[in-house]
């Protein structure tokens, strides 16, 4: 049985957390390869599922990096300049870094995208579980691992998949 809500994904997180250190450390020392497999497995059966605009929770958490391109392409959309879509929607870091300059994101609508056609490269991977190299990004697993229910009951089934006591 899938857990979906928030709030019941956040109080089992937190009863969880030192299970979850001692799975992180277990995953390091698996095969790759074959957690990868099993990752991007169960990620096809969690995700068909369960509907994300029943929860939305990235768009409402998630800070998001915009490239050049995907900023281009925006302002195209919605027919304005790159100075007034940047002031609008854009915050620049002295490193040339851009983000979204709100969460949650401003095209977020009753839980929908409304430039679902032109998201953001980061929106259209999260929450990533089909990239290979899953032993890799565990922190970041980890890290959105209460907030999204793709990512928690992938984790929670892995953990049965492996065999992970």
């Amino acid at each position: 049985m899938l857990i979906t809500h928030l709030s019941q994904m956040a109080a089992l997180a937190g009863e969880r957390e030192e299970e979850n250190e001692r799975f992180n450390t277990f995953l390091k020392n698996q095969p790759q390869d074959t957690i990868d497999e099993w990752v991007t497995n169960l990620n096809r059966t969690v995700e068909t599922q369960i509907d994300c605009t029943n929860c939305g929770n990235c768009c409402k958490s998630l800070m998001i990096n915009v490239t050049e391109t995907e900023a281009n392409s925006l302002a195209e959309h919605f027919q304005q300049s790159r100075n007034d879509f940047d002031a609008q929607h854009i915050e620049k870091g002295s490193n040339g870094l851009m983000i979204m300059n709100t969460i949650p994101c401003h095209f977020l609508t009753d839980n929908k995208c409304t430039v679902y056609t032109h998201r953001f490269a980061g929106c259209r991977e999260f929450p990533g579980l089909h990239l290979p190299g899953f032993t890799k990004r565990l922190f970041s697993v980890f890290m959105h691992y209460d907030r999204c229910p793709i990512i928690f009951n992938v984790v929670e089934e892995l953990k049965i998949k492996t065999g992970f006591k």
